[in-house]
């Protein structure tokens, strides 16, 4: 039974990945997390803001502060941080030497700047690739999502100009057209998409009046929405395709599979059951393929993707106005 997979040029034993985690900042975690099975580990992402706060220390020692376009008093220090970007660095050289299977850098980014010079840091680090994470949350009513795009393809075009190490692109669900951003992202020099980013919603305590800023792990109810970008995308872009959210069981990790993802990332699952449970997800789709005689993975990638549709969106509206008529049966 063959499971190795080829995800941004690099050869991986199987598709189960470790995606950027606070696992990841450990070595210790990071060695067990390869022991446990892990393909590929992304690393936690370095922000963008800690990278300029690093330089804005740099221009206050020689007093060139007025030369920066934001305000001071917008960098509070890299303290909470569990890295800065040195530390980062030889985070990445340590964990290369720690393990033998690919370690990918994350950067986490929301303006095209010369902070993106870093990424040819994290290449000399030693860095398989690079998932460059674009969170954005549009909050001004004069910005379209036309200059948001361009924004997002400039930090892209910056990145890929400073770094020749393969590039994914990890996303948030809410384009108004997603396969033709992912088109314009591919032209622009990205080889991947992950899909997606986790939406973080804070609540807000009646009682208190104030906002109540809370992570919930995620459920596996969160990969539908996966899914179905996974299947509309598979085998219509040159993109690969990774999935990142509500990957918990064997059986998750067989529908984005079979939706058409390349790898797969496993983050909530592993902080709540620890490194060990890769294992579990592991053996449940080589049980999978055992039981129906699949010889490679490949037999499996992709088999229920929209590119065997001879028209994808007439299929997915006939699905919607079936699920609203006949909810109850």
């Amino acid at each position: 039974m063959n499971l190795t997979t080829n995800y941004l040029g690099l050869q991986l034993q199987h598709p189960i990945m470790a995606g950027a985690s606070p696992l990841s900042n450990r070595l210790h975690s990071i060695r067990e997390l390869a022991a446990a099975g892990a393909s590929a580990i992304v690393l936690a992402s370095l922000f963008e803001e800690q990278i300029h706060d690093e330089q804005v220390d740099r221009l206050k020692r020689e007093n060139r502060l007025a030369e920066l376009d934001a305000p001071e008093q917008f960098f509070a220090g890299s303290e909470p941080y569990a890295f800065g970007p040195d530390e980062y660095l030889e985070h990445i050289y340590r964990a290369k030497l720690a393990v033998d299977i690919p370690v990918i850098a994350s950067l986490n980014a929301r303006q095209p700047s010369s902070w993106a010079d870093f990424a040819r840091n994290v290449q000399n680090a030693g860095a398989d690739a690079i998932e460059l994470n674009l969170y954005f949350l549009p909050s001004d009513a004069e910005v379209s999502a036309a200059e948001i795009e361009q924004r997002m393809l400039g930090i892209v075009a910056s990145v890929r100009e400073h770094s020749s190490l393969p590039l994914a692109v990890k996303l948030s669900p809410f384009f108004s057209s997603l396969p033709h951003f992912v088109a314009r992202l591919h032209r622009t020099g990205a080889q991947a998409v992950v899909l997606f980013n986790r939406f973080y919603q804070p609540d807000i305590s009646a009682r208190f009046q104030e906002v109540s800023p809370h992570l919930e792990l995620s459920d596996s109810s969160e990969l539908l929405l996966r899914l179905r970008w996974l299947a509309l995308l598979s085998g219509r872009t040159p993109m690969q395709l990774s999935a990142s959210g509500g990957v918990h069981t064997p059986e998750d990790v067989l529908k984005a599979l079979l939706a058409g993802a390349d790898t797969v990332q496993v983050v909530s699952a592993l902080l709540r059951h620890g490194p060990g449970h890769l294992r579990g997800l592991l053996d449940g789709l080589a049980d999978y393929m055992a039981e129906r005689h699949l010889r490679s993975i490949d037999e499996l990638r992709g088999k229920l993707n929209l590119a065997r549709a001879q028209n994808p969106e007439a299929y997915e509206r006939a699905n919607y106005v079936h699920s609203l008529l006949f909810w109850d049966r």
